[in-house]
């Protein structure tokens, strides 16, 4: 089984982390993504400087990540008045050493997909082939593997990771008595538009309150007409006793299906309806999550990514925990080799603190300040500081930030989750 391959289930954007960041340290790797072809699927994630400075130790450069996102510059939060409840730099201009980006998800997915046809050859991602299941062995993992022609058959590999996302497969078999996907009430609709950043040149902007809000952010660079292709996220939290009556969890939408939910978000800096109606596509999808596990390991098997801990949005960290995800168990590997300790090790140190992050994010995230400012004042305020201290809503953000791992003095002093000079020994041993 030594010279068995890792095999990945999923080759979203944590199963090609893994396997990019695999190479990087030697271990041969197969990812088995179902479908037939890659396509830049999605809008708008952002991915927080702690994913960054992996990303690039991973060999990603700073003028790659242009190619599919901007550097983000700001993160602000305004009240449903317009009004500006908080606000803050973000990544280097806050005094990180490495940037945060707001990204195109599909040109970013697409971007480490060809990274890794140039390093690892294009047999490394085996597409149409779905693994719909494993059997621990002696020693290893046989994956039951479902291609589109109909053909089955079982791929033995010294340890096998479920990236396969949110519905996984992976996690149902090693989960059979986990509860449905969470939804709280929560509904949005997302797309892009071409229009003027707001703000700065690059700003997050989270407006309105915790249960009607909208989020916009730019995902390229402004061009010489001062025009960028911004990100928008309209989001209403309603009743969900009936739970999500429609078939499957995004559809496309027309705009006039929702745009009367935020008619009253018309302001002398930004009149929403407008910025809606000129949206160059607009998606539905309920905003969901799954409760957490105990555990992501079982035998030689370990789920990573939204399989191991879908979250809602609100801190902008799904993706970002993914990549880091990769890197810890990369790290796990060189110390322990491809072998079960090591995805002990990586269960140990991630699984309880980002079980914790999920049940964080429920409670609103980083836009609990909002919740706050609700409660207090209902949304609506002259004067910030008489609702919510500058001292209390540092202290708000500072805590958040410390959770979800990206905070500045913390990340800024920490080692490298994989010295480029370590050895490789460690992952050739059974």
């Amino acid at each position: 089984m030594t010279n068995s391959p890792v095999l990945i289930a999923g080759g979203g954007i944590g199963g090609l982390s893994l396997a990019l960041t695999l190479h990087q340290i030697g271990v041969p790797c197969v990812v088995f993504e179902a479908s037939r072809e890659m396509k830049p699927l999605g809008v708008g994630i952002n991915l927080q400087p702690n994913a960054i400075r992996e990303l690039m130790e991973m060999g990603i450069t700073e003028a790659e990540l242009d190619q599919v996102g901007v550097p983000s510059r700001e993160w602000a939060l305004v009240g449903l008045n317009g009004k500006e409840v908080y606000s803050e730099p973000r990544g280097r201009f806050a005094g990180y050493n490495w940037p945060q980006y707001a990204v195109h998800r599909g040109d970013f997915h697409m971007l480490l997909y060809r990274k890794c046809m140039e390093r690892l050859g294009p047999d490394s991602v085996q597409l149409g082939a779905r693994i719909t299941g494993y059997t621990n062995t002696n020693g290893g993992v046989a994956a039951h593997v479902e291609h589109l022609d109909g053909s089955k058959g079982d791929f033995q590999g010294r340890l096998l990771f479920g990236a396969d996302g949110i519905h996984s497969v992976i996690r149902a078999q090693m989960h059979p008595d986990q509860p449905p996907i969470h939804w709280g009430g929560a509904v949005m609709w997302r797309g892009t538009v071409r229009a003027k950043p707001l703000r700065t040149e690059s700003s997050f902007i989270g407006l309105g309150t915790h249960r009607h809000r909208m989020v916009i952010y730019p995902i390229s660079q402004v061009d010489a007409d001062g025009m960028a292709l911004i990100n928008w996220i309209a989001e209403l939290t309603m009743d969900n006793a009936d739970g999500w009556q429609h078939d499957g969890w995004f559809r496309p939408v027309e705009v006039e299906d929702f745009v009367h939910h935020f008619d009253a978000f018309r302001y002398d800096w930004l009149d929403v309806p407008e910025m809606l109606r000129n949206a160059d596509c607009s998606y539905e999808n309920p905003m969901i999550d799954r409760d957490p596990v105990d555990t992501w390991v079982d035998g030689s098997v370990a789920l990573m990514g939204d399989a191991a801990h879908a979250m809602y949005p609100t801190g902008s960290n799904g993706a970002s925990q993914a990549i880091i995800d990769a890197r810890v168990i990369g790290a796990k590997m060189l110390k322990y080799g491809a072998t079960s300790d090591a995805l002990d090790a990586y269960n140990d140190q991630l699984c309880e603190p980002v079980s914790a992050l999920i049940l964080r994010n429920r409670g609103a995230g980083p836009f609990g300040l909002l919740n706050m400012l609700d409660e207090r004042c209902g949304g609506t305020f002259e004067n910030i500081d008489d609702v919510i201290s500058a001292d209390e809503r540092q202290d708000f953000m500072a805590k958040y930030q410390a959770a979800a791992g990206f905070a500045k003095d913390q990340l800024n002093a920490a080692p490298s989750t994989i010295a480029i000079n370590q050895t490789q020994e460690a992952v050739s041993a059974e």
